[in-house]
């Protein structure tokens, strides 16, 4: 199909709100293309639309949204016109959609291989031997390694890069027109990343797919997209060819949104090694043995002999894929968990084997800023209770926890007012700071933050490191930084950990690393950092 006949054209498009939303429009006359075997990528902040349009093409908005204007158009057909059988038809065989979490997408109580043979049941007149003999031959395609094993293993058996796996198969196994693409990569690691946007791309262009990819990431938009649509608050402000809008941006908002990209050239400098040190792990293990009562599965060594040490007022960042080890570390330095071997020190002293309220006391000098804010905080809870509960917890009373809370709320950018909202009444990157806010009332020494921006849109994730980096200053916090996003490393880090399965295969200044990379896989790592050779923030 030409470029003059698109695959899919979004026109004069927009679906209303329910009555009290913020704005009436989710999405405002907005206007799309994509062509046979082009890549167009819709980049914006949460809330820009992104995913209301990839729900509106496929039939999948909620009850209380509706389009009220525009035509979306498959080929010549309106699918805003079509009724609901009809859109069950074309789902999968003619139009078919990859999701941002696998986990909630696939069905948990099915093997991958019954999943991927149902739709084929549902849409072609194949045996099942057929059926079966095509899902294996598609597994083989998406490089998924052992295709008889993956078929009869359930979707929790997998990694996080194999489900995803599972789930591009799923969607292109019909060949269908079109594939939308939303946000497939933001929870995946950097090699991992790459990875699924080599096999889109080289699966897109071999069936000469249309491909509407949602992404906030600047460096995947650089590495995958023909094309870039730019939405913010529900309304088309930019669209054009990649490279020339990423290097050129016309309008004030991409500029900003680029601007706010984190930089792959290190920032900050190793602090000065007189600087006492406060927290060392020496030989740090962690063994866990999976399984039940009634079926054990083999140990999982996730650390092993981990040595690394935090000097006082530095960041030291722990990098690696998933799986490579880097939160069960996190967790052991703050007795989260218990090791398997080894040894954790603070200030000297030994922290692995305290118990009763020499543990406790523990808790106040260490503190943790985790991924996924929302399950962080108890959704039937007030902030505001959250944030006072540790300081009452040791001997503060309700009007100075009170005090500390809205003092707290101030120095993390938010409103004293808001501490009467409950968690579900925030931003993510609001939320973020609500839990930045609790690990500061405890007053901590040592602050562990394990992927703390990793869900958060670019313009987000850069105030959230800003704030982080001024609270360290004002308040000569001792950090933590857990992270699979090379770039953030590069900014936020004094030092660096780099972990490959369990184990530390490189670590020293951020600069010495990154620029002079010691071991292989620490050079693989900082190649697939997506859209690499593209100087992000410097338009």
């Amino acid at each position: 199909m030409s470029a003059e006949h698109p695959v899919l054209r979004i026109q004069g498009l927009s679906v209303v709100l329910p009555k009290g939303a913020d704005r009436r429009h989710a999405v405002e006359n907005v206007e799309v293309t994509v062509a046979a075997g082009e890549i167009v990528c819709l980049l914006g902040e949460s809330g820009s639309g992104k995913s209301i349009i990839a729900q509106s093409i496929m039939g999948l908005l909620p009850d209380n949204i509706r389009p009220v204007s525009g035509q979306i158009l498959l080929g010549e057909e309106n699918l805003l016109a079509a009724g609901a059988e009809r859109l069950r038809a074309l789902r999968g065989a003619s139009m078919s959609m990859v999701f941002q979490e696998p986990m909630t997408a696939l069905n948990p109580v099915m093997t991958c291989g019954a999943q991927v043979e149902e739709l084929l049941r549902n849409h072609t007149a194949m045996t099942h031997a057929q059926n079966r003999a095509r899902v294996l031959e598609m597994f083989e395609h998406v490089h998924l390694p052992d295709a008889a094993r993956i078929h009869a293993s359930y979707p929790h058996q997998l990694s996080g890069g194999q489900r995803q796996r599972i789930m591009i198969a799923l969607a292109l196994i019909l060949k269908p027109q079109l594939l939308i693409a939303d946000e497939p990569t933001t929870a995946l690691d950097v090699t991992t990343q790459a990875q699924i946007l080599r096999l889109i791309t080289e699966l897109t262009r071999e069936n000469r797919t249309a491909v509407l990819f949602i992404t906030h990431d600047f460096g995947v938009v650089a590495e995958i997209a023909d094309r870039v649509v730019v939405l913010r608050l529900g309304q088309l402000v930019e669209a054009g060819a990649s490279r020339s809008l990423l290097s050129s941006p016309r309008h004030e908002y991409t500029r900003m949104l680029l601007s706010a990209v984190p930089s792959l050239t290190p920032r900050k400098s190793p602090v000065e090694s007189s600087l006492p040190v406060v927290l060392r792990a020496r030989r740090l293990s962690k063994i866990f043995h999976p399984g039940g009562w009634f079926r054990r599965g083999a140990p999982v060594r996730a650390a092993e002999e981990v040595e690394l040490e935090l000097r006082r007022g530095e960041t030291l960042g722990i990098v690696g894929e998933s799986g490579s080890g880097k939160s069960t570390v996190a967790r052991m330095l703050g007795r989260l968990i218990d090791p398997t071997g080894g040894e954790v020190e603070l200030d000297g002293c030994g922290i692995a084997s305290l118990s009763g309220e020499a543990a406790r006391r523990l808790r106040r000098r260490i503190q943790f800023v985790f991924q996924d804010p929302y399950r962080s905080l108890n959704p039937r809870r007030t902030v505001g209770a959250a944030i006072v509960e540790g300081p009452m917890n040791f001997g503060l009373s309700q009007a100075e926890a009170s005090a500390r809370a809205r003092e707290l709320m101030d120095l993390v950018s938010l409103s004293p007012q808001m501490l009467d909202r409950y968690p579900h009444e925030f931003s993510g990157g609001q939320r973020q700071r609500v839990c930045i806010a609790r690990a500061l009332a405890m007053q901590p020494e040592i602050l562990i933050a394990d992927e703390p921006v990793s869900a958060l849109d670019v313009s987000v994730q850069a105030q959230i490191l800003q704030l982080l980096e001024d609270i360290q200053r004002r308040l000569h916090l001792t950090m933590v930084f857990i992270t699979h996003d090379l770039r953030v490393a590069a900014q936020v880090c004094n030092r660096i950990v780099v972990m490959h399965r369990g184990r530390v295969v490189e670590q020293g200044p951020v600069r010495e690393v990154f620029e002079r990379p010691r071991d292989a896989y620490t050079r693989g790592l900082l190649a697939a950092a997506p859209g690499r050779s593209f100087a992000f923030g410097q338009v």
